[in-house]
């Protein structure tokens, strides 16, 4: 399929998400100029909404739905090695490095260690994806804060209240659910669309 079949099939199978249709939509473009201006995911969030990210990342580091082989020659000629690896759209999650989270929470403040990672990583045409159902969770909050102090958009993925990521996020998809577990269950399908599309756009044949 390619990356508009993805997007229409999503309202298919989750037709509550229609009210979320237009975001969806703005934050795939925001995904896309990033990948195609050269820069990279960065994505944040707590508890469920930290393995949220890291299965985002996974998705997007890896093939998903198709093989992403690699065509182009390694620059040494070892081409042996390019044949047990993947083509990737470079991602990083920023709940994942544990010595650095305790570090930086113990000499600090836990609320700002996704912000230091923000400032410290992110670059010109990045994109930061920023989690939380409840919308106001501090340390994600202020990852998004920091991503705006340097020029970096990011699309935030909240429940249907109105909260702090939806004021300083570049686009909020709001998904139409108050209740936390089910707010999550709503958040896989729209990231597993997201990391599809992106995938058909820059690896389908």
């Amino acid at each position: 399929m390619n990356s508009k079949q993805h997007f229409d099939k999503l309202f298919v199978r989750y037709p509550a998400l229609e009210a979320c249709r237009t975001e969806i939509n703005s934050a795939y473009n925001i995904l896309c100029g990033c990948y195609k201006n050269g820069g990279k995911v960065l994505a944040c969030g707590n508890g469920g909404s930290a393995a949220d990210a890291d299965h985002i990342v996974g998705e997007l580091m890896k093939g998903f739905l198709l093989s992403r082989k690699i065509k182009e020659k390694a620059v040494n000629g070892d081409d042996e090695i390019l044949s047990g690896l993947q083509n990737a759209l470079p991602a990083i999650s920023l709940n994942a490095h544990s010595a650095l989270l305790s570090a930086f929470s113990n000499d600090l403040q836990f609320e700002n260690v996704y912000a230091q990672q923000v400032w410290g990583y992110g670059e010109k045409n990045d994109v930061l994806i920023a989690l939380s159902t409840s919308g106001n969770s501090l340390s994600v909050v202020n990852a998004v804060r920091a991503a705006n102090a340097k020029g970096i958009k990011s699309v935030a993925i909240t429940g249907g209240r109105d909260s702090n990521l939806e004021k300083f996020s570049t686009v909020c998809i709001k998904l139409p659910e108050t209740e936390t577990f089910k707010i999550q269950e709503l958040t896989l399908p729209v990231y597993h669309c997201l990391c599809a599309m992106l995938e058909a756009e820059f690896f389908a044949e």
